[in-house]
């Protein structure tokens, strides 16, 4: 019997609500919406890259401890389009073998690697972070969109008790407050997620770029150490 009460009150309000408090309200829903839709896409990509990550390290390692730089280590690379340690290896072997053919020193050919390594992790970084951005701008404005809204809802009241010449007490101002606390928390139950996700796949982002970095070094190192030999 209390829910359906609620239910019914709800029901009741979103009537009676002003076009510009419903216009806030509905903002709010695709903005949240929008959230959501980023933070599960970046999830699925960043789980994705991850566990290709994995797989590639597995299958590449034994091919390069035989030594030399081998062009199964590339191929391998390709079967994992998504793994962001894949792509950085593959630059770096790719960009070691073309240098080294066109007869260039030692020092000129890691240097060059070392550039595309460097390229490499950058436009991956920036692939892995797509749509992120987007996410921050939501928790940032989605609370001043529900204060938007608040202070609509609270000129609705005051215009409510100026329509009944101050005769209509609480009862003709309830509306206006209700819309206002409606936006208000609205624009925080939009906002608080978003700010969640945003630090979360940040960070799982930069964790990403630590292992590309690592990648990159362990792969530099490796090239000296076959120069040397």
């Amino acid at each position: 019997m209390n829910g359906s009460t609620a239910l019914f009150g709800i029901g009741g309000l979103a009537g009676k609500i002003s076009a510009t408090g419903f216009v806030v309200i509905v903002l709010l829903v695709l903005l949240s919406i929008w959230s959501l839709g980023v933070s599960l896409e970046r999830l699925v990509v960043l789980s994705r890259a991850r566990r290709q990550s994995v797989a590639f390290a597995r299958a590449v390692s034994p091919h390069l401890a035989e030594g030399g730089v081998p062009q199964t280590a590339i191929e391998a690379a390709r079967r994992f389009p998504h793994s962001h340690v894949a792509r950085v290896v593959a630059a770096g072997l790719s960009t070691f073998q073309q240098k080294s053919a066109r007869g260039l020193t030692t020092a000129e050919v890691i240097e060059a690697t070392e550039r595309a390594l460097a390229r490499a992790a950058m436009q991956t970084t920036a692939e892995l972070n797509r749509g992120v951005g987007s996410l921050a701008t939501i928790a940032t404005t989605a609370p001043f969109i529900g204060l938007f809204g608040t202070v609509v809802g609270i000129v609705h009241a005051f215009k409510e008790i100026a329509a009944a010449n101050g005769q209509g007490g609480f009862a003709t101002v309830s509306q206006g407050i209700a819309e206002a606390l409606l936006t208000t928390a609205l624009g925080l139950v939009v906002a608080v997620p978003a700010a969640w996700m945003f630090n979360f796949i940040s960070q799982r982002v930069q964790n990403l770029g630590v292992e590309m970095e690592s990648s990159s070094s362990e792969l530099l190192d490796y090239f000296l150490e076959r120069e040397r030999g």
